[in-house]
């Protein structure tokens, strides 16, 4: 699986794997990527994508590559250094990684 790194925006670096783009693209070309606080397990902070946003949370644009429109929650007070975006295929579905991993450090 090839990854290339996207423009990068001011705060935060975003790779993309082909497989993700592809995916996107046929959903629409946008993905919105917000946090989700567990409730067990020591409320681990993980990362949840889909190609439309949830309703009540506010949404901005980060600069990426020219096929798809990424969205990061507008009152993110940290980015990360890097987030990757890959593509899976069973079943099908777009997974986040934030410098690397699947929660937030």
């Amino acid at each position: 699986m090839r990854r290339r790194p996207l423009r990068s925006s001011a705060a935060v670096r975003v790779v993309v794997s082909d497989s993700a783009a592809d995916l996107i693209d046929e959903r629409g070309g946008r993905l919105y990527v917000w946090l989700k606080q567990g409730r067990c397990c020591g409320a681990v902070t993980s990362l949840v994508s889909a190609s439309v946003p949830p309703e009540g949370k506010e949404f901005r644009r980060v600069a990426a590559d020219d096929r798809i429109e990424l969205y990061l929650p507008a009152r993110l007070g940290r980015l990360p250094d890097e987030l990757q975006i890959e593509g899976r295929r069973f079943p099908r579905r777009i997974e986040t990684y934030w410098n690397g991993c699947a929660w937030v450090t």
